[in-house]
C-alpha cells in the first residue's frame, strides 16, 4: 500500500506514518509538507491512501483537496484537523475527503478510518453525520457557516495576526481581493474590524 501524508509537522508525520507501518506493514510510506509537494507528488505516482492536514502553509487541505478532485485524483482522502468535526467535517466531505479526523483521536479511531475508506467507504462519526443531516434541513446555520471556503481561510489567517498583504501573498491573490474577503467576512458575520474577527474565531474554535 503506498500512502501519501501531508503534514507541515514533522513529529505528526512521523507518528502517522508509524501508526500506519504497525498495521500494515508492507505499507510505502511517503512525507510532504505542503499542497505544492502534494501535486507534485500525485502527477507522478499513484496513491493507494492521502492523508492530508488541513492546515498546511499556503493552500490549505480543503483548497488543496478541491484541486485534487477537480483534476480526477479518486485516491482515498483523509482529512486531519485539531479542529472540532462541527467546524469543519462537513465542508470536507462536500469538497470530496472521504474522512476526516481530529488529530487528538485515538490510534484506532484512525485505523477504523483508514479500514473504512480503503473499502471505498466513507468514514462518517456518528457526530458528523448528524451534522450532515442538519445541514439538509432547515436548521439555523451557525454564523461562520454563511462562509464560503476561501472567506474561513481568510478568516482563520487574519485571527492568526496575518496582516492583508501577508496572506495575499500567501495565497497568491492580490492585496485587493484579500480586502474583498475581510469586507464580505465582517459583513457575513456582523463584525467591525480585525479585532472582532479574531474574538470571532477564538471563541468559535475556528484557529
Amino acid at each position: 500500500m503506498k500512502v501519501l501524508i501531508a503534514d507541515d509537522h514533522a513529529i505528526v508525520r512521523k507518528g502517522l506514518g508509524q501508526l500506519l507501518l504497525d498495521e500494515y506493514p508492507a505499507s510505502l510510506i511517503t512525507e510532504v509538507t505542503n499542497s505544492q509537494e502534494v501535486f507534485e507528488k500525485t502527477a507522478k505516482e499513484t496513491w493507494d491512501l492521502i492523508l492530508l492536514d488541513i492546515s498546511m502553509p499556503g493552500r490549505n487541505g480543503i483548497d488543496t483537496l478541491k484541486q485534487l478532485r477537480s483534476i480526477g485524483v479518486k485516491t482515498p482522502i483523509l482529512i486531519l484537523s485539531m479542529h472540532p468535526e462541527d467546524q469543519y467535517a462537513v465542508r470536507v466531505l462536500k469538497a470530496g475527503a472521504s474522512g476526516y479526523i481530529n488529530k487528538e483521536s485515538a490510534p484506532e479511531e484512525l485505523l477504523l478510518a483508514v479500514q473504512r475508506v480503503l473499502s471505498g467507504r466513507k468514514y462518517i462519526t456518528a457526530e458528523i453525520a448528524e451534522k450532515l443531516a442538519q445541514s439538509l434541513g432547515d436548521e439555523k446555520k451557525q454564523p461562520h457557516e454563511l462562509l464560503s471556503d476561501r472567506e474561513l481561510h481568510v478568516l482563520q489567517r487574519i485571527a492568526a495576526g496575518k496582516t492583508v498583504s501577508e496572506i495575499a501573498e500567501e495565497l497568491s491573490l492580490s492585496v485587493n481581493t484579500i480586502s474583498t474577503y475581510r469586507t464580505r467576512i465582517l459583513d457575513k458575520l456582523s463584525l467591525k474590524n480585525s479585532a472582532e474577527l479574531t474574538r470571532f474565531a477564538i471563541d468559535n474554535g475556528l484557529v
